[in-house]
């Protein structure tokens, strides 16, 4: 079978960025309406009041400091606290295969391919726009790729599940090359009026190429030694919205078809799961989890990531050996930890071992090992 390597990444920022202060200053707007509105209720203790929040609750809450957006406008108004889209017609490119173009074309143009290069398109991530035609498939027709894409949904975990199955495509020769994107749209389903997770999400879309080891050409190849999935179910993290939802009987509450967590749950019961992930997963390669040089981790939590990676180590893990890009990101879902992997690799060298691991809804989990060649 054939040695296969990431050649190539690429990664779209939205032109829009919201600080912490921001984000709290619409929210409290929020706030200070809805109790002024309910002011009676909340006096005879039939409503509870909503309590503001602060730049400083998020950051210790999470490490988050700003966040990128495709649609600033609409989220920081306090009338409307959602991202607002002009609706395109169905033969212009839709939004997420806009971002998936340009981070696709940043990864070939790193690996040192033409989309002719490559027959397999594979789009990864935590939300579809729509049921059909696969965002894949459209971002293969306006690539000019030809052969064959699909579409896949792990939630967080997506982009480390989609770097599997390009692995599998290559090494077994079903395909030449893949391109995994991931596009997220995280704003489109936080709900801004939830004080626990208002924060919590930013947009962004990366691209992963994945090509036979012995004949790329891009000068920054990263061998992939090994991957490993896992998954096991919990409604700990969730997201209601569905084609189903309008027929629903009664409908559901607005707020039920967003994301919802149990945030001490999933940061109680993921930590272990992806910590132990990756120990088993070196250690069935016969690597020791201190010969990995850096540790991709999935942006969600700053304290959650910390723990993994001293759980890993068996101590606290030096400045640059688990990269944060949560703090200027946000949690992007399935981009977060190839964004690490995209800002923070090139100053390996040869030899270098490096993991990347993405987790969160399912629960799901992904651990792919590589040697930087």
């Amino acid at each position: 079978m054939k040695r296969v390597a990431i050649t190539g990444t690429g990664l779209f920022t939205p032109p829009n960025s919201i600080s912490n202060d921001e984000l709290v200053a619409c929210y409290n707007r929020y706030v200070e309406r809805y109790n002024a509105e309910h002011a009676d209720d909340i006096a005879t203790g039939t409503v509870p009041a909503l309590a503001p929040s602060s730049s400083e609750f998020i950051v210790k809450a999470s490490g988050i400091q700003s966040r990128f957006v495709m649609d600033k406008e609409g989220v920081l108004d306090v009338d409307v606290m959602r991202p607002r889209y002009r609706t395109r017609s169905d033969d212009e490119p839709s939004i997420m295969v806009e971002m998936g173009l340009g981070a696709a074309k940043q990864a070939l143009e790193r690996a040192g391919r033409k989309p002719e290069d490559v027959d397999f398109v594979l789009v990864a991530c935590s939300n579809m726009q729509r049921g059909y035609p696969a965002m894949a498939v459209e971002l293969q027709h306006h690539l000019g790729i030809t052969g064959y894409g699909y579409d896949m949904n792990v939630a967080c975990a997506s982009a480390a599940f989609g770097i599997q199955a390009a692995v599998d495509a290559v090494r077994m020769g079903s395909a030449r090359a893949v391109l995994v994107v991931s596009p997220e749209i995280c704003s489109g389903h936080l709900n801004f009026r939830n004080r626990d997770c208002h924060f919590i999400f930013g947009d962004a879309c990366t691209a992963v190429l994945v090509e036979p080891l012995e004949t790329a050409v891009s000068p920054t190849r990263f061998e992939v030694l090994g991957t490993r999935l896992q998954t096991q179910f919990s409604n700990n993290i969730r997201n209601n919205f569905g084609f189903l939802n309008a027929c629903e009987v009664p409908p559901r509450r607005w707020d039920d078809i967003l994301f919802h967590q149990e945030g001490r749950k999933v940061f109680k019961e993921v930590v272990p799961m992806a910590s132990e992930l990756i120990v088993n997963h070196l250690t069935d390669l016969g690597l020791a989890p201190d010969s990995v040089r850096r540790f991709f981790l999935h942006q969600a939590n700053l304290g959650m990531n910390q723990l993994i990676s001293k759980r890993v180590l068996g101590r606290d893990p030096g400045p640059d050996e688990a990269p944060v890009t949560l703090d200027e990101y946000a949690n992007t879902s399935s981009a977060g930890s190839v964004i690490a992997f995209h800002k923070h690799h090139e100053d390996l060298k040869a030899g270098d071992l490096a993991v990347l691991c993405a987790f969160g809804a399912g629960y799901s989990a992904g651990s792919v090992v590589m040697k930087r060649v």
